[in-house]
């Protein structure tokens, strides 16, 4: 199950509360106030993990709490403080205000918190009272309640390659060639149901990372299919695959796919097409000449971003790679 939107109620730790406590000792006989100070409730706080892939966690829960603070003590002692309660989600996750629909933070770098909920400060102890003027006050105060807040986490993958096709394109398979790991795949459309996310390595240690996302079909940005539900994830890479499939096997004419795949992504979001792309004729080794010769006639890009390959049998891919490395490094994330 993969989980890319949910909504929860985080609520912050209540203060502890302050005490009221008399110092009786012997040889003392005015000991005076002795009640500590409530400890802090716990903040709730946000905070991106590249090693956590999906929203999962959250699936099945609602309202979430961090530990109170603990009430003041005899001897003027201070509560204990309650934990911080940090909560991991993926790069790529948007917190929003569910009440207003407003951004509360968009958390992109690994590694980023935000404070979303604040603890609530502990009471006093009848100690903290004591003046020059009232040297034994009988009077303590609550601890402060915890911020609360209802809010919404979106996720959208951040990859440096989003690849684009039709259901049954190939675009699994050539996620499995590329990253070398294993991938769901099967001759019948939506074999992918989830969004795939690995990252090509490099001799120098560098990576690329890329998203494989369910295939697109005509309306999906009306939600027909599994539209927006993935449409998303496309939306914050910095460059875009398409995958056509140049057999025809599907009866269908791979230009007009490519037309529909462009008209999608700028119905979903214009800034889609500004993205700086490739475009894979999948599917060469099925030998159709004609919709390939087609397809370049009425190509209006420049040539240098079409390339002819075959995932299943890894033909032609050597040059494609070069050049999905050159422009996803070359763009990083100025297009997120």
């Amino acid at each position: 199950m993969f989980t890319d939107s949910v909504r929860l109620k985080l609520s912050a730790g209540k203060g502890g509360n302050g005490v009221i406590a008399w110092r009786r000792e012997k040889y003392i006989p005015k000991g005076g106030p002795y009640g500590g100070n409530g400890g802090s409730g716990g903040c709730v706080i946000i905070k991106s993990d590249p090693q956590v892939y999906s929203l999962d966690q959250f699936r099945n829960k609602r309202l979430i709490h961090a530990e109170n603070g603990g009430c003041g003590g005899t001897n003027n002692r201070q509560g204990k403080n309650g934990k911080d309660l940090v909560l991991k989600v993926p790069c790529g996750t948007l917190i929003h205000d569910s009440k207003t629909g407003g951004l509360l933070y968009d958390l992109t770098e690994p590694g980023e918190e935000f404070h979303l909920c604040q603890g609530g400060k502990g009471g006093k102890g009848n100690t903290f009272f004591k003046t020059p003027t009232n040297q034994a006050p009988a009077k303590c105060t609550p601890g402060h309640p915890g911020d609360v807040k209802s809010i919404e986490m979106e996720l959208k993958l951040l990859a440096d390659v989003g690849f684009m096709g039709f259901p049954n394109a190939g675009k699994s398979t050539l996620l499995s060639k590329l990253a070398a790991i294993e991938v769901k795949t099967g001759a019948y459309p939506f074999t992918t149901l989830k969004p795939n996310l690995s990252y090509m390595e490099f001799d120098d240690f560098s990576r690329i990372y890329l998203a494989d996302i369910p295939g697109i079909i005509p309306d999906a940005h009306n939600n027909r299919g599994l539209g927006l539900s993935f449409l998303k994830h496309v939306e914050r890479s910095s460059t875009l695959i398409y995958l056509i499939d140049i057999s025809g096997e599907e009866g269908r004419d791979p230009f007009e796919d490519f037309l529909t795949l462009r008209k999608e992504g700028e119905e979903y979001s214009a800034d889609i097409l500004k993205k700086p792309f490739l475009v894979a004729l999948n599917k060469v080794d099925k030998g159709n000449e004609e919709h390939l010769e087609a397809f370049k006639k009425k190509y209006p890009f420049p040539k240098d971003t079409l390339f002819e390959i075959s995932a299943l049998e890894e033909k032609g891919l050597q040059p494609f790679i070069g050049k999905i490395r050159s422009l996803a490094q070359a763009n990083g994330k100025k297009y997120r």
